[in-house]
């Protein structure tokens, strides 16, 4: 049983449904699994609690 997690900021709850269903396209399609058996966990990360190049993302 497959287990993808993802780490990103923030998003809608409409792009997050889209992206969990891509990702288990993806390994339904290239292991020839049931999607039953894919399962995708997202962690969202606030802004103001990671940072790029020196700098919060929340200050960009």
């Amino acid at each position: 049983m497959p287990v993808v997690t993802v780490h990103q900021g923030p998003r809608s709850t409409e792009l997050k449904r889209e992206l969990v269903q891509r990702i288990t396209d993806s390994f339904v399609d290239a292991y020839q699994i049931p999607a039953e058996s894919v399962q995708v966990w997202i962690h969202e990360v606030p802004t103001d609690s990671w940072g790029v190049g020196g700098k919060l993302t929340a200050d960009k």
